[in-house]
């Protein structure tokens, strides 16, 4: 077999290894259900805010912790511990997906992602809405 087959083969190998490492490490999208099965492996969690439990965020003590509840979309809630500042317009929040891994009863997240609602509803809409007691 010639050197440059052997190279090209090598290469081949190295970079299927390096394609597959990466997908093995990569977060999925779960429940809390089946972040709760597998702890030591980082998971997406989509839900919503639980607007009636409370939301603990004392910058003052300390700015990079910021504690809050929430329903993933198989209905189970959990308490959610982010690493870092609460975000802008977090209380307006559609849906939240929270990237991290479970921790006993509690989900430590290290990052947030928010859908919020549109700036570009039809204000005409919105009108009706409130005019009929909505």
């Amino acid at each position: 077999m010639k050197k440059s087959y052997i190279i090209a083969l090598a290469v081949v190998a190295i970079a299927i290894a390096a394609i597959m490492s990466t997908v093995s490490d990569s977060s999925t999208y779960a429940s809390f259900a089946i972040a709760d099965e597998h702890p030591n492996k980082e998971f997406h969690v989509v839900g919503k805010l639980n607007k009636e439990k409370p939301q603990d965020y004392h910058p003052e003590v300390n700015a990079n912790l910021f504690a809050f509840y929430m329903t993933d979309n198989e209905g189970k809630e959990c308490k959610v511990l982010l690493n870092k500042t609460k975000p802008q317009d977090f209380d307006r929040s559609e849906q939240i997906v929270i990237i991290g891994k479970m921790a006993g009863e509690e989900f430590h997240a290290s990052d947030v992602l928010m859908k919020c609602p549109s700036k570009y509803n039809n204000p005409k809409e919105d009108i009706k809405a409130t005019t009929n007691g909505n």
